[in-house]
C-alpha cells in the first residue's frame, strides 16, 4: 500500500495545520498532504516563505493554502493558532513541527533563549494539541504528529535534547490517555535530515562535514515515512533503519549505565 492509499484510508480530506511550514520537515508535509488534497494552515514566522509556499501549493494541486504567522515562543501567538484550530471545523492533521537548534553552549547562552526554546518545542505543542484532541474526540477521529528528534535518545544537547524528550514522553502519554484507535498521535524522531535547520544564525559554525559519517537523510524521506507509519501502534517513530539501529543501541547503552541491568 503506498503512502497515499495508507493516509487517505486513515482521515477524510479536511484540513491540515502545520507549524514550521516555511521550510524542511515542515513544507515538505505540507507538499505531500497538498498533493493527496487536503487544505492547508501554514504556520511560521516567515511571512514571505510562507505566502511563497501557499501561491505554488494551490496552484499546483487546486487546495486552499491559508498563511497565519506566528512566532511560538510568544505564549500570545500560540493562543492565536490554538484559536484558529478551535474555529477550524474539519482540521483532520495537526503538526507540531516547529523547532530549531542552538549551538551556543547553555551556560553561555542568556536564559531566555532557553525559555523560547521550551516554548517551541514543548509548551506550544501541548497547547496546540490540547486544542485539537478537543475536536478530533467530538468527531472521533484525527493524525497528530509531533516531530521531536534522534537528539531526545542521544542526549546530546542539554535544551534541544530535554526538550524533544520531553515532547517524544509527551506524546506517549496523550496517546494512551486519549484511548481512541482512530486518533494517532506520533513522536517523529528524525536523525539528521538535510534541510536550513543547520544553516540558521544560532547554528551559526555548524559543519555538515563533521558528521558526515552518520546517516543524513532527505526531508523527503523523512515525511514519507512518517506518513506511512500512519496507523502503526507505535507512537515513537524513528524513520530509516540506521537511525532506528543507532537509537537501539543507546537505548541498550543506557540500561546498562543507569539501571546496571544485564542485557541479553
Amino acid at each position: 500500500m503506498n503512502n497515499k492509499e495508507n493516509f487517505m484510508n486513515w482521515v477524510n480530506l479536511g484540513s491540515a495545520l502545520i507549524t514550521g511550514a516555511s521550510s524542511g520537515i515542515g513544507a515538505e508535509f505540507a507538499r505531500q498532504l497538498a498533493e493527496q488534497g487536503f487544505d492547508l494552515i501554514l504556520v511560521a514566522r516567515r511571512k514571505n516563505k510562507l505566502e511563497k509556499l501557499s501561491q505554488e501549493l494551490s496552484a499546483k494541486f487546486s487546495i486552499k493554502a491559508e498563511v497565519l504567522i506566528a512566532d511560538l515562543s510568544n505564549l500570545n501567538d500560540t493562543e492565536k493558532v490554538a484559536s484558529k484550530i478551535l474555529e477550524a471545523d474539519n482540521l483532520d492533521i495537526l503538526i507540531n513541527n516547529a523547532g530549531y537548534g542552538i549551538i551556543i553552549p547553555f551556560i553561555e547562552r542568556e536564559n531566555k533563549q532557553n525559555i523560547d526554546m521550551i516554548n517551541v518545542h514543548y509548551t506550544s505543542p501541548v497547547m496546540l494539541c490540547h486544542a485539537a484532541i478537543q475536536e478530533m474526540t467530538k468527531r472521533r477521529k484525527g493524525v497528530i504528529i509531533n516531530t521531536a528528534s534522534m537528539s531526545a535518545i542521544a542526549r546530546t544537547s542539554v535544551m534541544y535534547s530535554s526538550t524533544k524528550a520531553a515532547l517524544a514522553i509527551f506524546s506517549e502519554l496523550l496517546s494512551s490517555n486519549v484511548r481512541n484507535p482512530r486518533i494517532y498521535i506520533q513522536a517523529l524522531c528524525p536523525g539528521f535530515t538535510y534541510s536550513e535547520f543547520h544553516d540558521t544564525n544560532s547554528m551559526g559554525g555548524f559543519s555538515r562535514e563533521s558528521f558526515s559519517k552518520v546517516p543524513w537523510m532527505t526531508a523527503e524521506e523523512v515525511v514519507t515515512l512518517s506518513l506511512n507509519a500512519v496507523k502503526s501502534k507505535n507512537v515513537i517513530f524513528i524513520p530509516g533503519e540506521e537511525n532506528r539501529a543507532l537509537a537501539m543501541g543507546i537505548r541498550k547503552s543506557a540500561l546498562k549505565k543507569y539501571l546496571n541491568c544485564k542485557i541479553l
